[in-house]
C-alpha cells in the first residue's frame, strides 16, 4: 500500500548553498551523509558507475526535502532558467499562511521571483520563484479550504 510522498530530491553542484537557502525557508536537518566510490549499493540504487558524493535530508513539516551532490560521476551543466513546460518535474510547491509575508522575506533573502502574488482561484493565491540553482519553487496560500487547485 502507497501511503503517500515521503520526499523529492534534487541534486546541485553546491549542497551547502542549497541547503543553507532551504534552511532559511524554514527547513531544519535531518541527516547528513557522505559515501565514496565502490559503493555498489548506491550505485545500484541510482544506475550509476563509480558513483560519491553527499546527501542531505531536511524536513518542514511532513515534507522531506534530499538534496544530493555528486561528486562522481560529472553532471551535464545545469540551466538555471530551465523552462517549467519541460519534461520533468517542473516546481515544488510550498503551503504557506501569509503569502505576502513570505514573499517579501524571501525576496529580501534574494530569492528571485517570476511575479508578485496572483489570486487564481477564490482563497487561493500563489506566485512561483526561483532557488539558487534555478529549481522552481511555488508558494501557495489557500484560504478557502475548499478549493484544491494548484498551478
Amino acid at each position: 500500500m502507497i501511503n503517500g510522498i515521503h520526499h523529492v530530491a534534487i541534486s546541485t553542484v553546491d549542497i551547502e548553498r542549497l541547503s543553507a537557502f532551504y534552511r532559511q525557508v524554514g527547513f531544519s536537518d535531518v541527516v547528513d551523509m557522505k559515501w565514496e566510490k565502490g559503493d555498489e549499493t548506491v550505485d545500484q540504487l541510482t544506475a550509476l558507475h563509480d558513483s560519491a558524493g553527499e546527501v542531505q535530508m531536511l524536513r518542514l513539516g511532513n515534507c522531506h526535502l534530499e538534496l544530493f551532490q555528486f561528486s562522481s560521476p560529472q553532471a551535464s551543466p545545469l540551466d538555471e532558467n530551465r523552462p517549467v513546460c519541460d519534461h520533468g518535474i517542473t516546481h515544488l510547491c510550498l503551503d504557506v499562511t501569509d503569502l505576502d509575508s513570505e514573499y517579501s522575506r524571501l525576496v529580501a533573502l534574494g530569492m528571485k521571483f517570476h511575479c508578485e502574488p496572483k489570486d487564481i482561484a477564490p482563497g487561493v493565491r500563489t506566485t512561483y520563484g526561483r532557488d539558487p540553482d534555478g529549481n522552481v519553487l511555488e508558494l501557495q496560500e489557500v484560504c478557502d479550504k475548499t478549493h484544491t487547485i494548484a498551478l
